[in-house]
């Protein structure tokens, strides 16, 4: 793994899903389907793409694994928060993603330059979050009507306990780490 805070291509590929953020959230808040599609493709494919790309050229490095993380939390912090402004979701669930990731972030280290650690749970959270936005994306682009803003909080609120639960777990974990 490289160190430095060089642009590779990679990162110039989560840059730019950093960039569709603000535009994805605009879209969703004035229920533009299409345009929200567009821009949650472009993210999920830039997600896909900067990994491989970072490995193809032998530039991993652990600013662009923060950077690729920044980007995912951010995206996804945004599309809950305009879900939920919609009546959605609950409101909690984007400062607690915020929250949770920030945790990751310090828990890793990462700072010092050492690489993010993962937890399954945490994983798990990390793609439920994507699903979370995208879902209802998909659902308006395509006029149904399932599922609902009842499922939505429904599933919000599981997603909710299931970062709590995690956060907790990732305490428990650098506590007992920390231990003599």
């Amino acid at each position: 793994m490289q160190s430095g805070l060089r642009v590779t291509p990679a990162n110039a590929l989560t840059l730019l899903r950093l960039a569709l953020v603000p535009l994805l959230g605009v879209a969703i808040l004035h229920d533009q389907a299409l345009t929200a599609s567009a821009l949650f493709a472009g993210a999920v494919a830039t997600d896909f793409a900067d990994g491989a790309v970072a490995r193809r050229r032998r530039e991993v490095t652990a600013f662009g694994g923060l950077l690729d993380h920044a980007a995912d939390a951010t995206l996804c912090v945004v599309g809950l928060a305009a879900w939920a402004c919609r009546g959605e979701i609950p409101v909690l669930l984007a400062p607690l993603v915020a929250a949770a990731f920030t945790q990751y972030a310090l828990d890793s280290r990462v700072l010092a330059g050492r690489p993010l650690r993962t937890s399954k749970l945490g994983r798990w959270n990390g793609i439920a979050y994507y699903v979370l936005v995208g879902v209802p994306i998909g659902r308006d682009l395509v006029g149904f009507v399932w599922p609902g803003p009842a499922w939505m909080r429904v599933a919000g609120w599981l997603l909710l306990v299931s970062t709590l639960a995690s956060m907790v777990d990732r305490w428990l974990a650098q506590r007992r780490a920390s231990a003599p």
